[in-house]
This record gives C-alpha cells, sequence and structure tokens, in this order.
C-alpha cells in the first residue's frame, strides 16, 4: 500500500491508474465502494486500526484540546469564547430539565449525555470533511482499492453498539445508585408480585391473575432493554452510513456541485442525530431512576417540591 494524497478522489469515482508491466502499459481500475464494515488502514502489531476507529480517535482528541482551551481561558468574568460555551451550556441544561423534570438528575446526567452530544456530532462531521479523499490505494487479486483515511465512527456499527451498550447499561447503573438494587431489579424480576399471592389472595382473588401479569411485564421490560441497544445502535449506524452513500451517489453522478446541497442536509442531519441519541439517553436514565410502584401522584408531588425548591434558591 501506498499514500495517495490526489484530491480527484474525493469524488470516490473510478479512475484509471496506469502501471508499467513487462514493457508495457496495462490500465487499472480504482475503486472505492461503500462497505458496512469499517476499512483497516494500518496495525499496530495484531490489532488493525480502521478508519472509523481513527475518525472516534481523532473527535475524542478535539474534544480533549477544545476543553483544555476553555480550562485556560476560564475567568469569573466570562468573555468571548467562554461566554459563547457559558450560553450553549445553560441552554442544554435548560433542555435537560425539560427532558427530565428534576434538576438533581439533570446535573448528575447532563455531563455524560452532553459528552456523548459532542462525540457522536463531532464524529458525524468529520466524516463529511473532503481529507475523506486523502488515503491508501491497496492492490489485490480483486483489483485496485482506494481506502479514506476519515471514515465517520458513526458509521461503523461497532462504535454505535457500544454506545448504545454504555447507555443502557449506564442508566440501569444510575437506577441502582438512585432507588436501589432491590427495586432496581424487580423492575425486570419481580419477585415482589408473586409473593403478593400468598399474602393478598384471601382479600383479593383477583391477584391470582394480576401478580402473574405484572411478573410477565417485567420479563417484557427486560427484552425491552435489550430492544433499546438495538434501536440506538442501528438508529444512528443507519442514518449517518445512508448519507455517505447518498453523498457517493450524487458524487457519481455530477462531482462537485450536485452534492454541495445534500452536503449541507448532512450537516443539519449529524446535528440531529446526535441530539437525539443524547436526548433518548436522558430519557433513559430518568426512567430509571424512578420506582414503578410509587403511585403517580407521589412521584408528580416530590418533583413538584424539588422544582420549587429549586426556585427559591436561584
Amino acid at each position: 500500500m501506498n499514500q495517495n494524497n490526489t484530491a480527484s478522489q474525493a469524488a470516490a469515482l473510478p479512475a484509471k491508474v496506469a502501471s508499467a508491466q513487462a514493457g508495457s502499459a496495462t490500465v487499472q481500475e480504482l475503486k472505492h465502494e461503500s462497505t458496512l464494515y469499517a476499512e483497516p488502514v494500518t496495525h499496530i502489531g495484531s490489532f488493525p486500526v480502521t478508519n472509523a476507529l481513527l475518525t472516534s480517535f481523532t473527535a475524542v482528541v478535539i474534544i480533549a484540546l477544545l476543553a483544555i482551551a476553555l480550562r485556560a481561558r476560564i475567568s469569573e468574568v466570562p468573555k468571548g469564547i467562554q461566554n459563547m460555551f457559558e450560553a450553549i451550556l445553560e441552554g442544554a441544561l435548560s433542555l435537560c430539565d425539560q427532558v427530565t423534570n428534576n434538576r438533581k438528575i439533570s446535573e448528575k446526567v447532563f455531563p455524560l449525555a452532553f459528552s456523548v452530544f459532542l462525540f457522536i456530532l463531532i464524529n458525524n462531521w468529520l466524516g463529511l470533511l473532503p481529507l475523506g479523499g486523502i488515503g491508501l490505494v491497496e492492490k489485490s487479486e480483486h483489483g485496485t482499492t482506494f481506502i479514506p483515511f476519515l471514515r465517520s465512527g458513526t458509521a461503523d456499527i461497532n462504535t454505535t453498539a457500544a454506545l448504545a451498550i454504555m447507555a443502557v447499561l449506564g442508566a440501569n447503573l444510575f437506577g441502582i445508585f438512585s432507588i436501589g438494587i432491590w427495586k432496581t431489579f424487580n423492575k425486570y424480576v419481580n419477585l415482589k408480585a408473586l409473593g403478593e399471592i400468598f399474602t393478598k389472595i384471601r382479600k383479593e382473588p383477583t391477584i391470582l391473575v394480576v401478580a402473574p401479569v405484572t411478573f410477565f411485564v417485567g420479563i417484557l421490560e427486560l427484552i425491552g432493554e435489550l430492544a433499546k441497544i438495538a434501536s440506538l445502535s442501528f438508529r444512528l449506524f443507519g442514518n449517518i452510513f445512508a448519507g455517505e452513500v447518498l453523498l457517493m451517489a450524487m458524487s457519481a453522478i455530477l462531482p462537485y456541485l450536485l452534492p454541495i446541497p445534500f452536503l449541507f442536509l448532512e450537516i443539519f442531519v449529524g446535528m440531529i442525530q446526535a441530539l437525539i441519541f443524547s436526548i433518548l439517553v436522558l430519557v433513559y436514565f430518568t426512567i430509571a431512576s424512578q420506582d414503578h410502584a410509587e403511585g403517580p401522584d407521589e412521584g408528580r408531588n416530590e418533583h413538584a417540591e424539588e422544582h420549587e425548591h429549586d426556585k427559591a434558591h436561584a
């Protein structure tokens, strides 16, 4: 493999590459096809480094450098970039309150949700840069293939699946710390409902029907947790990967001009998908922190009291 820095490969169209063999010129076709899997660009020992992993690592570095730059310029009287980011954080925290309806939960979950938002957003936008036309040319028995250095990390199912697993497991751990391990366990394996058969059967004979149904609903919630992982990962992966395929198809029809409107569309889609994923993380964490056995009025009164308390301190 040798490095290819020509900008004309950004359109990912079949090109002609001349090579001399045995004194005569032969023509090879340079291909770049969208694959469901990320393509390796190098190896660290036996560990393959894919272009999606490289993009994800770049996103982490950008976020880290941004945090360091903001920390170095922080002051009691905000100005410039600090003022802008404080306004963004205040607006994001206000949106978080609308989802959780509880400032205490918002303050605990917001750092994670906002970090996930930034990571996904930067990953989505890095995949749209024209640097995708810089990469490697790999020769194999099937022909010559172009492999770009940058591919959106969220266009790789491994990245989105890891984010989804983190969100679902993190929400359940948050529920354990919020309401206790026993109440969290009973959400999925409702032993309390089965135990009520022996304690309430004399006064409420209908418990023989209600208790098994309640127990079965808990099993469905356990299956629902697995469905959340599939839903989160495939939604994000599908939208971003489809955007890359769309841009490539438009480039094949009319390079440089036709893809421009769709490029702006994908910038917007990338932001929306990052926002949707982070809001769903907030929703999952909020649901996990609530006790299903708690009455709706009790939960509503508690949230109202906390809201009034926060307003009084503000």
